[in-house]
């Protein structure tokens, strides 16, 4: 019983970060105060991205903000339509900790 929800919360946290959000300002972020933008499942909460990037990058967090960025309308001719909704959280790690998104050395 215990290897199966270990086996699950492996799985789940997998699931948990979908990709780094890559901006200017997260990029800004990143360079002067260690917090880091990632792209995360609708429904993640703090402690499983606090997990997921710890054991993902080998990293210590301090502190997660999440926030919900809302669907944006968009129109195409006569065509409207809108952007899902998707999650976004802040992870800022602790001193001495880093993480390099480029793979080089």
């Amino acid at each position: 019983m215990n290897r199966e929800v270990n086996a699950y919360q492996q799985q789940r946290r997998f699931k948990i970060l979908k990709r780094p959000h890559v901006s200017e300002k997260s990029t800004l972020l990143s360079d002067k105060y260690r917090q880091f933008a990632f792209k995360v499942s609708l429904d993640a909460n703090k402690f499983e991205v606090k997990q997921a990037v710890e054991s993902l990058f080998n990293v210590k967090v301090s502190a997660v903000r999440l926030l919900n960025v809302k669907p944006k309308h968009r129109r195409f001719k006569q065509t409207e339509g809108h952007v899902k909704a998707w999650k976004k959280a802040y992870v800022c790690l602790q001193a001495g900790h880093d993480i390099d998104f480029t793979g080089t050395k």
